[in-house]
This record gives C-alpha cells, structure tokens and sequence, in this order.
C-alpha cells in the first residue's frame, strides 16, 4: 500500500447532483423532501397536524411540494406528496394541503426566488425560545452560524391562515436563513432540501443547548458569548446535508422496533408481578431483600422469605 500524501487538488468534496432532465431532478426533490420528513418524525418535531416543509418544483417554480394535511412525518412516502399551487390549489395528489402551509410558504418562496425549500415545525426548544420573543444568540459555536443571519417575527396573531401575514413573516426573513416566530416556533429556508432541513436541525439543537446549561449549572451562572469576530467566521460553514443517513428509507414508512415488556415466566411469579409491571429480575432482587413470599424464581427451586409481597393483597401462606 503507498502511504504517500495524495495532493489536495486531487481530493474532492460530495456536492449535490446536477440534473439535465426534469423529471429526474423532480424525483429527487421529492426523494429528499421525503426523508428530510421522516428524520423530522424520527427527532420528533411534529406536534399533531403541524409542521411542514416544501420544495419548489423544478419545471413550475411558482408550485411547490408539500406533506399532506394530517399524515404523520414518519410514514409518508413520495407518492402521499401533493402539489400546490400559487393559489393554495392542489393540481396533483390525492389529499388536502395545510392551509397554514399554504399562507406561509407561498409567501416565502414568492420573496425568495433563491429559496428551494422551507421547513417549520413546532420542536419543542424552538417554541420555547420564541415564547422569550428574542433572537437565538451566540453562545455555542454551531449557533454562530445564525449569528446576524436569522429574522425575528414578533406579531404572533394565532394560527397563520392569511397571506398577509405570511407576507410579514417573508419580511421578517428578509435575506436570512431563518426567522423565529414569536410563540410559534423555527422557520428555515436553504438552496435544497437538505439544506433547509440541516438549518432547520442545527438551530433546534442550538436552542436546546443554551436552556440544558442553565438547567445544570448553578443559579446566576454566566453565560460566555463567543466573541463578535468569532460567531461571523463560523456562519461562513456549509449549511446542506449532502447525504440524509442511509436508514431513512424514503420508499417506504419507517418501522420502528415494537418495545416488548418482560412478563413473569413462571406460574408462581405472579402474585408478586404487580399485573405483568414488574420483571423477573426485579422478583429476583425482592427475593434478596427478604420482600418476596413463597415463589419460584428462574433456574431455582420453590423458595419461601419472610414479609409480604408488595402489590399482592394476600399474605404469605
């Protein structure tokens, strides 16, 4: 093996591909737009009916893709998309759109012709940070990468079902990457899908960060800044996944692994067994303490210990 030092000119970066026909380019849209949802799902950032993220259409740059109304992030699949158009119509697809989606997105991707794609959803640091009506400061080094680069909406009105105020909120983003919404939650835009979605997974991260330091460290503590060169270097970073992990399957809904609860394996365990709550190893360590009556523990023979068995009505015979 040769062990020589390969020339940097002659190592290369994973960029996203480039299409020369449309329809490929639309199923890969469709194809990122979908796992960008199922990793959504998978972190937990949908809550009932809200969140959404949409994709302008290639060949129709003022229709865009979006998960339909009321079908979870976790098991959409390419053929549940539905499109939209500049209207709130949808032209293709079998299920109805958010309206809120609609009203917010329609806006943004109007005032931004650079944006491909839009996420919001309402995780849970990012509500809590927008119930303070504050910007996200600089205080880790992945949250430089918003450091003067992210808008705040402070107009909270209720659910967004107008396009005037999704016209105030494409305001409120200007040029950025990202806008808080005051008591709503994070909206992230990016130059793909996968850049949308990255912004959008980096800057709930980064207000979970701050709120996990004060809850662990002592009353009153300081909170360092990164210094005011510092946090507008570090926004220079990529800001796009150029790969989604290979175990989102966006063909297929995820399936998760079925949690499966120990339950007593013998006759005589289940006076002690609280209804199947408890498992065997936690009989085995009330046998130790001298808390379990007459039972057959796994691999022993009928043992007898004095007391009562905590849950079981009867007293030991």
């Amino acid at each position: 093996m040769n062990l020589d030092p390969i020339p940097t000119d002659q190592l290369q970066f994973r960029l996203p591909p480039t299409f020369d026909d449309v329809e490929q380019e639309r199923r890969h849209r469709q194809e990122r737009l979908v796992a960008a949802l199922r990793l959504f799902g998978r972190f937990g950032f949908e809550e009932g009916v809200a969140g959404h993220i949409t994709a302008r259409d290639p060949e129709h740059p003022d229709h865009f893709w979006v998960n339909p109304f009321g079908m979870s992030f976790k098991h959409i699949k390419v053929s549940d998309l539905i499109l939209v158009n500049h209207e709130g119509q949808v032209v293709h697809g079998r299920y109805h759109v958010n309206q809120a989606a609609f009203a917010i997105h329609s806006m943004i991707h109007q005032a931004r012709p650079d944006a491909v794609a839009a996420a919001h959803s309402h995780s849970v640091y990012g509500k809590a940070l927008s119930s303070l009506g504050v910007p996200l400061e600089p205080l880790t080094q992945d949250a430089c990468a918003f450091y003067e680069d992210h808008g705040l909406f402070d107009d909270y009105t209720g659910v967004v079902l107008e396009t005037e105020e999704g016209r105030r909120i494409a305001r409120a983003l200007g040029s950025h990457k990202a806008v808080i919404l005051r008591n709503h939650g994070l909206l992230t835009v990016g130059d793909s899908v996968d850049a949308a979605a990255w912004w959008f997974i980096t800057m709930e991260r980064s207000c979970q960060a701050p709120a996990a330091g004060q809850g662990g460290g002592p009353d009153g503590a300081h909170r360092a800044r990164a210094g005011q060169a510092h946090p507008r270097a570090d926004r220079q970073r990529p800001g796009r996944l150029d790969q989604l992990p290979a175990a989102v399957r966006p063909d297929r809904p995820l399936r998760h692994r079925p949690v499966r609860l120990e339950r007593p394996r013998h006759r005589s365990c289940v006076q002690c067994m609280h209804a199947g709550a408890c498992s065997v190893s936690q009989a085995r360590a009330s046998y130790h303490r001298g808390d379990l009556p007459a039972a057959r523990l796994p691999g022993r023979g009928p043992v007898r210990a004095r007391g009562r068995c905590h849950g079981s009505p009867r007293e030991p015979r």
